[in-house]
């Protein structure tokens, strides 16, 4: 059993209208920061509660402590797991994520208790992750990921940019 109480909170992610202006703001009233962007994220697939969907969105991704932060938006207007939560111009955490041993396993291990399945994707770069709905009980969805070497070096790389940042230029776009 993964108990979520033996795993550290690797995310929050907050959906936003405009993680541009988020990344500003939030970096402005907390100090987090900086974020690093990635527009319109490839997915090599994507399915909404079992079915596939498209799910065209970008993220901002800075650090706060020992936490990633994660700003989302998506683009396109059909059935997400992120609008089963906002509409476009809301603001509100959405999910928060955790690095998993078995991303498979976990998946089964919240269908055993009853949780749906809300997004299960795969970038082009190769990075499995899944949304588990825990939306009555927790107000929020809960994200996996199994980590392999390129999303931990991504993680590093964000938390590295943090350290010792002045708050100068606190949104930097990333490229593919």
């Amino acid at each position: 059993m993964t108990a979520l109480g033996t795993l550290k909170p690797v995310q929050v992610a907050y959906h936003v209208p405009d993680p541009e202006m988020a990344a500003e703001q939030f970096a402005r009233q907390f100090g987090w920061g900086p974020f690093h962007l990635m527009e319109h994220i490839a997915l090599e697939r994507s399915f909404y509660r079992g079915r596939p969907e498209s799910f065209d969105h970008s993220s901002a991704y800075g650090q706060a402590g020992d936490v990633m932060v994660e700003l989302i938006t998506q683009h396109n207007d059909g059935p997400s797991a992120l609008r089963d939560m906002y509409a476009p111009h809301e603001t509100g955490i959405h999910h928060v994520a955790y690095f998993v041993p078995d991303l498979n396993a976990a998946l089964d291990e919240f269908r055993g208790r009853g949780a749906a399945r809300a997004l299960d994707a795969r970038t082009c770069t190769g990075v499995d992750f899944a949304m588990v709905d825990q939306v009555e009980l927790l107000g929020h969805m809960l994200e996996f990921y199994q980590p392999g070497d390129d999303l931990r070096r991504f993680y590093a790389y964000v938390r590295k940019s943090a350290e010792g940042w002045d708050g100068s230029r606190p949104l930097r776009r990333l490229r593919g």
